[in-house]
């Protein structure tokens, strides 16, 4: 009987458990449990005058062992019990977003499939290269937007009222592209594609003997500069002595807060983008009659 008892409740035990996993260890477990039950059942049948000294014994053991693993799971290495609620948490698989690349819509507006009417709005667009162009259906019936003139390069296939199609140009050459409505072939339209956009880079030199201060000695090449918005000067330190290129005015109570080059070595250089508009003046913090300006415009 306690045999049976104690097996069962064994049993059932390491079914709600998510610890047990492996054969091994199930068996270890169930021999835990049924090897003392079977030596108290033996006893208490066999030789009822060591019955009770035999239980003491094995229920001093399973109290030592229940609560040396308790203390232990709390205190000791990589303890894994807590007195502080633990908030579950479920771990999900994060798709990698995409790059975030400019979209260009393109509206097929109400009514395009009456020749005459506009078909695609802007008709002709003017794409760099690697940008997204999304057509909008807002007419009634379906439409496509299919390369002309047999769809090779692309082909949206039906756009049903109120979907739309999206093209990603980085997999086009730079030249143009007409097409169609392959449902009303009247409806047509042209993508030109330019060349991606190559960033735009400005340069002044550090020139040779800017450390001195002279007549005549040139400090930063070209003093001031003019630029585009988002362009990059890049500042070359071509002197024998170390320069910083720090926004601001020697006189000014805070400098760098724009931008600070920190030491700049002979022969290295440091860049800074302007993607904003504005006069930038700045100078070197070592040699402070070194001065420039960069106008952004």
């Amino acid at each position: 009987v306690i045999f049976g008892i104690a097996g069962s409740v064994g049993t059932y035990a390491l079914s709600l458990n998510a610890v047990v996993t492996s054969l091994p260890r199930f068996v270890g477990v169930l021999l835990v449990i049924i090897v003392p039950c079977v030596v108290i059942a033996f006893t208490s049948m066999k030789m009822p005058q060591h019955f009770k000294p035999i239980t003491i014994i094995f229920l001093a053991a399973m109290v030592v062992a229940i609560s040396s693993y308790t203390a232990l799971g709390f205190i000791g290495p990589g303890a894994q019990f807590s007195l502080h609620p633990q908030n579950a948490t479920t771990a999900q698989t994060v798709a990698p977003q995409a790059p975030t690349v400019p979209i260009i819509p393109v509206e097929i507006p109400l009514n395009a499939s009456v020749q005459g009417n506009p078909s695609f709005s802007p008709s002709t667009i003017s794409v760099p290269k690697g940008d997204m162009i999304e057509w909008t259906n807002n007419d009634k019936v379906p439409h496509t937007v299919t390369s002309a003139p047999d769809g090779t390069i692309f082909d949206s296939n039906l756009i049903s009222p109120s979907k739309s199609y999206k093209l990603d140009t980085s997999k086009l050459d730079a030249r143009e592209y007409d097409y169609l409505c392959t449902v009303h072939p009247f409806m047509t339209g042209k993508i030109v594609i330019t060349g991606e956009a190559k960033p735009t880079t400005a340069n002044v030199t550090i020139a040779t003997g800017a450390s001195t201060q002279k007549v005549g000695q040139k400090y930063f090449d070209p003093q001031e500069l003019s630029a585009k918005i988002d362009t990059t000067v890049v500042w070359t330190n071509s002197d024998s002595a170390s320069h910083t290129v720090t926004s601001g005015k020697p006189s000014d109570n805070q400098t760098g807060t724009i931008f600070d080059s920190s030491l700049i070595k002979p022969g290295n250089t440091f860049e800074h983008g302007f993607n904003s508009t504005g006069s930038f003046d700045y100078f070197c913090s070592v040699h402070p009659w070194m001065t420039g300006k960069v106008t952004v415009g």
